[in-house]
């Protein structure tokens, strides 16, 4: 993920009508307004007297984090809460994913909110009391286990934002679909999982959401800050594989056979002419990244193949596709050219991230009003990272944003998302809390 954004602050009057009235609200009368302001004071209140409870959630979920499809423990303290509060709640979505349904008290749309719940196979390097210790097998592998991405702090929010939704449930015009999605790092080998499957088990069917908002907390950005911009904001993820094929022959005899090692090195170097010289660099950046060779067993030996991996990034669906044309055509002649050949294959990963553009700018006083102007980022800049929330937000407009989790005084020095050090400054999660639940509100009144 880019750890630099650039601001661009959008002048709104403070404490006049608008403020208090976003544009994208139409108001019967001034009562409505009134009733308006008076439930986001509402918020606010609730909000503060549940920060210390969202907090201790989300220590009790760092200390014990789980895999993708194996969130049991996360799944069942989830549940119970959203049924404690009165809430239609559906389990075993996508193995241990969680979809709970709050009808509000007055007729209206429906919006969905997510996050995600699982951990990453890695060992926690920080001080914390509530560091995990956790081991657990992946992959074949014993390997420790660690929220090092922050979706122990998602969970925690949106439970927040449940309750205090459902407390003023009477108020509330519409319905609230919340989805608890495991497996956004991926799923187990040979396993589905994920945002595609919870949509594939009925995630949005029933009522089916008109919008869907998500956050991901980001050690990148300062604390209580949030980014975001419509259109694409984070980019495509596919898995790369290609295998050069030579003939195998003494060391010191290389024309005796066809040495795939050089015509490797030649099909890496041909890559990085995709993105430098094929496509066009002023409509979106793109990466071809190949992040391993594995060739031979011994020095004297030239083998017959190597095998290269690596990964794809883009930020428009055609240029994808165009990359990955290129890629074929690219390792399969530089190979053919040195009496070799290669097998590409490619293993599509996560779409592109895309922010309505339309939601994006209208929620964007929502945001203004909960962080403050100048702490809102709008247009924030893309990253190369992925999320499979890119999903849900080809089904329906959807908005996805940044939530800041590092002191400011931090941000030169501090770590990133899924490192072993990562941090999160927990003031940030109530700032999480009002922003969700105000996007909910909202976008229901608009209705």
């Amino acid at each position: 993920m880019l750890k630099k954004y650039t601001t661009h602050v959008l002048s709104v009057a403070l404490f006049s009508t608008a403020a208090l009235c976003p544009p994208m609200l139409a108001f019967t009368s001034d009562d409505d307004a009134r009733a308006l302001e008076k439930l986001r004071a509402e918020v606010d209140k609730r909000a503060a007297a549940i920060e210390k409870k969202v907090i201790a959630w989300r220590r009790d979920l760092h200390a014990n984090p789980e895999l993708g499809n194996r969130e049991f423990r996360t799944a069942k303290l989830v549940a119970e809460h959203l049924k404690s509060l009165g809430l239609e709640v559906r389990t075993g979505v996508a193995h241990t994913g969680v979809v709970a349904i709050l009808k509000g008290g007055k007729p209206g749309a429906v919006v969905a909110l997510r996050a995600d719940m699982d951990g990453l196979p890695v060992t926690e390097e920080t001080d914390v009391p509530f560091a995990s210790k956790v081991r657990t097998k992946y992959n074949g592998f014993d390997v420790g286990t660690m929220h090092a991405c922050g979706h122990d702090c998602h969970v925690s929010i949106l439970m927040g934002v449940a309750e205090i939704l459902a407390e003023m449930k009477s108020e509330l015009r519409g319905t609230v679909k919340f989805i608890f999605q495991p497996a956004e790092e991926g799923a187990p080998e040979g396993e589905e999982g994920g945002a595609a499957l919870m949509l594939k088990e009925g995630a949005f069917e029933n009522p089916k959401p008109e919008a869907v908002f998500g956050l991901h907390v980001f050690s990148g950005i300062e604390t209580g800050k949030i980014s975001y911009r419509p259109g694409a904001l984070m980019a495509s993820s596919d898995f790369l594989r290609i295998l050069v094929r030579g003939r195998q022959t003494h060391g010191a005899r290389p024309w005796g056979g066809v040495d795939p090692i050089v015509l490797s090195s030649q099909v890496v170097m041909g890559l990085q002419t995709i993105e430098s010289r094929q496509v066009d660099v002023t409509k979106e950046p793109s990466i071809v990244t190949v992040a391993t060779i594995h060739g031979g067993v011994r020095n004297n030996i030239i083998p017959d193949s190597v095998e290269m991996t690596g990964t794809i990034r883009a930020f428009d669906d055609n240029m994808q596709n165009d990359i990955h044309e290129r890629i074929k055509t690219t390792a399969e002649n530089i190979a053919k050219s040195g009496g070799g050949s290669a097998i590409v294959q490619i293993k599509r990963g996560y779409p592109v991230t895309v922010n309505d553009a339309a939601l994006a700018e209208k929620m964007l006083p929502t945001l203004k009003r909960v962080a403050g102007d100048a702490n809102v980022m709008y247009p924030g800049q893309k990253t190369t990272g992925a999320e499979d929330f890119s999903y849900f937000q080809r089904q329906v407009p959807g908005l996805f944003f940044f939530l800041g989790v590092t002191p400011k005084e931090n941000l030169s020095t501090a770590a990133s998302n899924h490192s072993p050090k990562f941090y999160v400054d927990e003031s940030a999660l109530i700032v999480g809390v009002k922003a969700l639940t105000n996007l909910a509100i909202d976008y229901l009144e608009k209705k």
